[in-house]
């Protein structure tokens, strides 16, 4: 399954109407540069205030020394000037999450995964889901107590964060891949509701009925305009659609990725400050990065060195897993496809299409 996806932020045309039919030129947006780059422009555009604005939303990221936390035991970084972002969505009920009717679940899990490739030349962009039912092999990591947790086999993904944290998902993706993660980011259920609210909804079309009481998800057949509790329903749905399996979710995540990052690209947030802080506020609050990223002007640069990315290249694809086979309630990574994914990623390769086929499909269409 592949999808077009947009990553903006405000920035000119360069290229003039070629004839009086022709539109204005529209400014080109990036979402990377949205979150940072035009946050720092409005803060030092706007002087003293502009600056305790940007001192409050820079001091909200949180980040995670990735290197100190991992130590060496890495894969080596890309032979090309390419670049993989880890971007996890953590279903924490504390804080703030804890009154958005997620239920009780002690801890916090990574409930979204997406491995961002960027190959060389940063034209392009590929997003690959990691299904959270899936087993794998944890390796030893250190707690944030300092403590060590042993390596295990066959355990679920998305448990390795609830035990261990991001820094510890970050190692286990990297070696089950052999994939290094050059930066990782990380929204928590509050965040990614609160950024739903300030773009003022999402909208999202279904083709069947979907009645899920576990998520509240309650839409018929057609196209809905999703606040930011219906759209955390909504990508939280699991047993209303398929099999009630993760891999049916996947496939709604996807949908909605594409029509919140379609959102955001058709509104000028630069053009209404006040917007604009509230979703920066809301966004960077919920925020964690490693600590490359963990500052509005470290934010700012990388977003720079992604203006080139084409949105219509950009795509989502899942992780090729099959249903495993002494627990069918579990899947693990197939086989030859998904070594022949992530060998593409490790070269900054063209990943083959018989890499994004999946045994498994959670009973929807791949």
């Amino acid at each position: 399954m592949t999808h077009a996806l947009t990553e903006t932020g405000p920035r000119r045309s360069r290229r003039a109407p070629s004839n009086r039919r022709a539109k204005p030129p529209r400014r080109r947006r990036r979402v990377w540069r949205w979150i940072a780059l035009g946050l720092v422009v409005l803060a030092l555009a706007a002087g003293g205030t502009g600056y305790w604005l940007y001192s409050s939303l820079n001091g909200n990221i949180k980040g995670v020394d990735l290197d100190k936390a991992i130590g060496d035991d890495r894969p080596e970084q890309l032979p090309t000037s390419g670049q993989n972002i880890l971007v996890l969505g953590s279903d924490s009920r504390a804080g703030a999450n804890a009154s958005l009717n997620t239920g009780k679940v002690s801890g916090a899990r990574s409930d979204t995964a997406l491995v961002m490739h960027i190959p060389e030349g940063r034209k392009k962009a590929v997003a690959v889901s990691i299904p959270r039912d899936t087993l794998v092999t944890r390796p030893e990591c250190t707690k944030s107590d300092g403590s060590t947790l042993p390596s295990a086999k066959r355990v679920m993904f998305n448990s390795v964060y609830s035990l261990a944290g991001p820094a510890c998902v970050v190692k286990t993706v990297e070696q089950m891949s052999g994939v290094r993660m050059d930066h990782f980011m990380e929204i928590d259920f509050a965040g990614f509701k609160g950024l739903v609210d300030a773009i003022g909804g999402v909208t999202v079309t279904v083709d069947q009925d979907i009645h899920d009481t576990s998520s509240g998800l309650d839409l018929t057949a057609g196209t809905h305009k999703l606040d930011g509790t219906e759209s955390l329903q909504f990508v939280r749905t699991r047993h209303g659609i398929g099999d009630g399996s993760d891999l049916g979710r996947i496939g709604l995540q996807q949908k909605f990725m594409v029509a919140l990052l379609s959102e955001i690209k058709k509104q000028d947030l630069l053009g209404s400050p006040t917007r604009t802080y509230k979703i920066a506020d809301n966004l960077t609050e919920s925020l964690t990065t490693d600590s490359g990223l963990a500052s509005l002007t470290k934010l700012a640069d990388f977003g720079r060195s992604m203006n080139g990315v084409d949105p219509a290249t950009m795509e989502t694809i899942m992780l090729p897993v099959a249903y495993d086979k002494t627990d069918p309630n579990r899947v693990v990574a197939a086989q030859p496809q998904a070594n022949q994914l992530w060998k593409a990623l490790r070269g900054d390769e063209t990943i083959p299409e018989s890499a994004k086929k999946s045994p498994a499909t959670g009973g929807t269409a791949s």
